[in-house]
C-alpha cells in the first residue's frame, strides 16, 4: 500500500466518522466538532490527491490552506452561535446556593 492510498483512506474514514458523529449527536458542540472531523478528512484527501505521481499539485496545496483558514472561521462563527442560542440564567439562579 502505497502512502498516497494510505491518506486516501484515512481521509475517507474520517469524514464517515464525522458523518457518523454528525448523525447520531444531538449535543451541539459535539456536532459542531463531527463537522470539523469531516472537514479534516476532506483536507487530508485533498493532500493525498495533491501529491499523488511523485509531483506536488500546487493548487490543490493552496485550497487546503484556504479551506483551513475558512474552516477555523466558521467553526468561530458556528460556537458563538451555540452560546447565543443556549437559554440564560437569571443571576438570582446562579448565585443560590445547591440545597436552599
Amino acid at each position: 500500500m502505497s502512502g498516497t492510498t494510505f491518506y486516501l483512506c484515512l481521509g475517507v474514514m474520517l469524514w464517515l466518522l464525522g458523518l457518523h458523529g454528525l448523525l447520531r449527536l444531538r449535543q451541539t458542540l459535539r456536532r459542531i466538532m463531527a463537522i470539523n472531523v469531516m472537514g479534516s478528512g476532506t483536507f487530508m484527501v485533498m493532500v493525498a490527491l495533491a501529491s499523488r505521481d511523485g509531483h506536488n499539485d500546487p493548487v490543490l496545496q493552496a485550497l487546503v490552506v484556504t479551506g483551513l483558514v475558512v474552516a477555523v472561521s466558521a467553526t468561530a462563527f458556528a460556537l458563538r452561535l451555540a452560546v447565543a442560542h443556549q437559554p440564560r440564567r437569571s443571576s438570582r439562579q446562579s448565585t443560590r446556593e445547591p440545597g436552599e
